[in-house]
């Protein structure tokens, strides 16, 4: 497989990999748009306990290219599908940007209630992992936090600094798939 390897060298600089393991989606039509998108899977480590998601390839694109991850409690490949149909919407030419929100289209984990998806710095990386230039482009590194309906339709309503005030006050778990909405 050819990875981008810059990308993938981006993130082992700020992860520190042990294990890990790419998972690319053989189905659907993301291998058309681009064949070399993959995503990285982490196991927890020494440094997180917890699985972690994380595209490559997604920033194949021509404005505001973006690589997005997301942290599990479990293993689930299905969030594999998750963030390929995130990518194949952004490489289709729609927005997914920063304090925007995606619809998963299914629960990101059965019988949860997050259904959707905020974009969001990747406050437990900083810096470091946000920002990264490669052949003369910069290409942002985001956080991908699963919420529910509710907490979309209050992002949308009152602004994203709102809906993380409600996170920050309600001891907001982010790696709990099954926990109910903070608002």
């Amino acid at each position: 497989m050819n990875l981008p390897k810059e990308l993938f060298e981006h993130y082992k600089k700020n992860w520190l990999l042990g294990d890990y393991s790419f998972i690319t989606l053989e189905k659907g039509p993301m291998k058309s748009l681009n064949p070399d998108f993959t995503v990285l899977v982490i196991p927890p480590n020494d440094k997180r306990a917890m699985w972690t998601y994380a595209t490559i390839g997604m920033s194949n694109t021509v404005s505001q290219p973006i690589e997005i991850h997301l942290f599990s409690e479990n293993e689930n490949d299905d969030l594999v599908e998750i963030l390929t149909a995130i990518a194949y919407y952004k490489l289709t030419g729609n927005s997914v940007e920063l304090n925007g929100t995606v619809n998963f289209g299914r629960p990101w984990f059965p019988n949860s209630k997050c259904e959707y998806g905020l974009i969001s710095l990747p406050y437990l990386d900083g810096p470091e992992l946000e920002k990264f230039r490669v052949h003369n482009t910069v290409i942002s590194f985001y956080w991908l936090i699963p919420i529910t309906k509710q907490e979309r339709d209050y992002r949308c309503k009152y602004g994203i600094e709102k809906l993380e005030k409600y996170f920050d006050n309600e001891n907001f778990n982010y790696l709990n798939p099954f926990r109910t909405s903070v608002i």
